[in-house]
């Protein structure tokens, strides 16, 4: 595989989580209260115990997106 190719992937990769990251983020600080009242109708939880899934998810999700997509990236634009 080129190296080319790969720098091509992982920068879109990074790009299509990194949009993904950042709309999760506005849907939920934007309208967390929507966001709630559909997912307790499929999971019922109180509000805290949702406030703390949805932000370990999207923490979990900006860590994801480092590591695996964005730093690969710098690497192979440092190498290549």
């Amino acid at each position: 595989m080129d190296i080319q190719i790969l720098q091509s992937f992982f920068m879109w990769c990074t790009i299509f989580n990194g949009s993904l990251l950042v709309f999760s983020f506005i849907i939920c600080a934007s309208s967390g209260d929507w966001v709630y009242r559909m997912h307790s109708k499929w999971f019922p939880m109180p509000r805290d115990v949702f406030n703390v899934v949805i932000y370990s998810f999207i923490g979990m999700l900006k860590i994801f997106v480092l590591v695996f997509n964005l730093i690969p990236y710098i690497a192979l634009e440092i190498v290549g």
